[in-house]
């Protein structure tokens, strides 16, 4: 993907690398960290992710492939740039023990069946029901936020041994999860990985 650089995030990225040495991370792994880090001006989220670079490399070529992404909120997918989302929270309703975020995943599996990557940013409800679906994720990137589920949410998902970016405190949020996903959707594709 060719992408213009302004030199005001030139100027970021370079004083973000002044501050926190990334270069011991494999380079999907810095990529994520990186970008993440850059979204929230958050330094401890290079401590706080939990990520693997195999896992990252798979969704990586998945992704360029044209495995379709799948978001939350609206929120997450404004921030996914160059690239279409699916959201089904417009058409989702709650009901009894069923969030409309848990709703809206519901029906995105429907749409578009296994092998999306998943990017939840918001809602933990959203995760907890990811989880229960045979969705067979290309990468669920589980960046929820909040005090409230969050945490237990995001631990889940480590615990179901599928593809994943998540991190272990309750931060997290839209901002976050976008910038991992547009973190693999930016980084390049190499001659290996062309489908």
């Amino acid at each position: 993907m060719d992408r213009v650089i302004h030199p005001i995030e030139e100027e970021s990225y370079r004083r973000l690398r002044a501050r926190l040495d990334t270069s011991h991370f494999p380079p999907l792994t810095r990529a994520v960290v990186e970008r993440v880090v850059h979204s929230a001006a958050d330094l401890e989220y290079a401590s706080d992710l939990v990520l693997d670079e195999g896992e990252l490399a798979k969704a990586h070529t998945a992704l360029h492939a044209g495995a379709p992404v799948v978001v939350d909120v609206e929120m997450v997918g404004a921030g996914i740039t160059r690239r279409e989302t699916v959201c089904r929270l417009k058409d989702a309703v709650a009901g009894p023990g069923l969030t409309r975020s848990a709703h809206a995943i519901r029906l995105a599996y429907e749409q578009v069946g296994p092998g999306a990557l998943w990017v939840i940013g918001n809602a933990p409800t959203a995760l907890e029901e990811l989880l229960t679906l045979d969705a067979a994720p290309a990468l669920v990137i589980g960046l929820p936020v909040g005090f409230v589920g969050a945490v237990e949410s995001k631990a889940a998902l480590r615990e179901s041994g599928l593809p994943a970016v998540s991190n272990v405190s309750e931060k997290g949020g839209s901002a976050v999860a976008a910038a991992a996903l547009n973190a693999l959707l930016y980084h390049p594709v190499s001659t290996e990985e062309k489908p």
